[in-house]
């Protein structure tokens, strides 16, 4: 073992480097983080919305094209991960540069921050819906226990994974169950929607479905370095997309589509009100499954945003697990949830190019070289990063059929690779960086 690996505890999280062979996971280990984190309320809640817009076949093809995008996209970042052990801190690091970093990887662990305090709150107002308990005081217990798991570091997101999944799949299928005995299930498939009336194409819907794991998708880097190599990374995340993800928008679509769905315009395919509607012992459940489900998220948004600001700060990631944990229940509190559509509009637009060009970098480019000097900042990636977010804006306002979320990753990552093309024979002759 060497020097610098006896320097840290087996409970190190390589806030500032990247994770050495020594001291990566199984397979079923970093498949445990990503497996459990898609399966929570909010996916069902979005599957619902989709599918009372745009009906049950449509919106399964939005959610199967969507998880098709997520699954390359998060892949592709998830094998860089694997095969360097960098963090998505230093992946940005070595693609926009050493100081040009902060932009991008700041930008990103903020988001998902916000992620973790609307998850926190929406912990307060269901449990205030469901069982009467005070929304205020719940939210504080959220984030004391949430930080609090968060604080152990990555093997505590493995073991709440384990519990979530199966867990969530239970309890859905408990709810389905209860369903039929009141709604025909035969219906599901002939369901329309709001047909001609929806705002929402599946172009949107694609969107929809990405821009829910845009902001930890990118970031995945910080989970995904703890696998053996690139090839684990890849098998972990198909754990997520499409198995895990297209499970947790499924019942909420058969929800919404049978027609048991409450508020499906708002609320989709939520299934917390039909668990909890039956008193005893099934209610008692459903309380455990709301803390657990919805810390599942929480646990791991605030781990992606601790292990970037730690690499920003210069602090330890559970020092900043703490300051953002905190930060992030006040903002729950505040009410931050109400600006939620608002701010996955944000995560489709502004984040999928970052990612594209991280993945042209280093996969095409320049090949994650641990060598090859970086400059303070790299003006192509930025340039990229710029004309993928103008074009998804304009697809967003000009052609909505069309999704905006990969528009801007296309031509973010093909901006990339020509501006790289054009200077790279030039800068490789005078050893200079692009």
């Amino acid at each position: 073992m060497s020097k610098s690996t006896e320097q840290h505890s087996l409970h190190s999280e390589f806030e500032h480097e990247p994770v050495p062979q020594s001291h990566r996971h199984s397979l079923s280990s970093v498949a445990a983080v990503w497996f459990g984190f898609p399966m929570i309320i909010t996916n069902a809640v979005f599957g619902g919305i989709i599918a009372y817009n745009l009906g049950f076949a449509k919106a399964l093809l939005a959610v199967l094209i969507g998880n098709a995008i997520l699954f390359a996209y998060v892949g592709a970042l998830s094998f860089i991960a694997g095969n360097t052990g960098r963090s998505f801190a230093l992946q940005a690091e070595h693609t926009f540069g050493k100081k040009g970093y902060v932009i991008t990887s700041g930008f990103l662990a903020s988001v998902v921050i916000g992620w973790y305090a609307f998850q926190t709150g929406l912990t307060g107002t269901t449990v205030h819906a469901a069982y009467g308990w005070n929304e205020t005081t719940t939210i504080i217990v959220a984030m004391v226990l949430y930080t609090g798991v968060t604080f152990i570091g990555i093997r505590a997101l493995s073991i709440v994974g384990m519990i979530a999944a199966p867990l969530y799949v239970i309890l859905g299928a408990v709810a389905l169950y209860l369903v039929s005995s009141e709604h025909s299930l035969s219906q599901v498939i002939s369901y329309n929607g709001l047909g001609m009336n929806s705002a929402m194409s599946v172009g949107s819907a694609v969107t929809v479905v990405v821009a829910t794991f845009a902001d930890s998708g990118t970031m995945t880097a910080d989970f995904t370095r703890w696998s053996k190599d690139g090839r684990s990374a890849i098998y972990a995340i198909f754990t997520a997309f499409p198995i895990a993800n297209i499970i947790a928008q499924l019942f909420g679509i058969l929800i919404v589509c049978a027609g048991a769905a409450v508020a499906p315009a708002t609320n989709g395919g939520n299934f917390m009100p039909v668990l909890t509607g039956h008193g005893g012992v099934l209610s008692a459940i459903a309380l455990v499954f709301v803390f657990v489900n919805l810390g599942s998220v929480c646990t791991h948004c605030l781990y992606n945003g601790a292990v970037g600001w730690g690499r920003i700060a210069k602090k330890k990631m559970r020092t900043m697990t703490i300051v953002l944990g905190v930060l992030g229940g006040l903002l729950a509190l505040a009410g931050v949830w109400s600006l939620f559509l608002n701010w996955l509009n944000l995560l489709g637009i502004l984040v999928p190019p970052i990612g594209a060009v991280i993945i042209v970098d280093q996969m095409l480019i320049r090949h994650y070289s641990q060598t090859q000097a970086v400059e303070d900042f790299r003006g192509s990636a930025f340039l990229a990063w710029g004309a993928g977010a103008v074009v998804a804006v304009l697809v967003h306002y000009l052609a909505p059929w069309f999704s905006e979320a990969l528009a801007g990753m296309l031509v973010g990552g093909a901006v990339y690779y020509v501006l790289s093309r054009a200077a790279g024979r030039a800068v490789r002759q005078s050893g200079s960086v692009i």
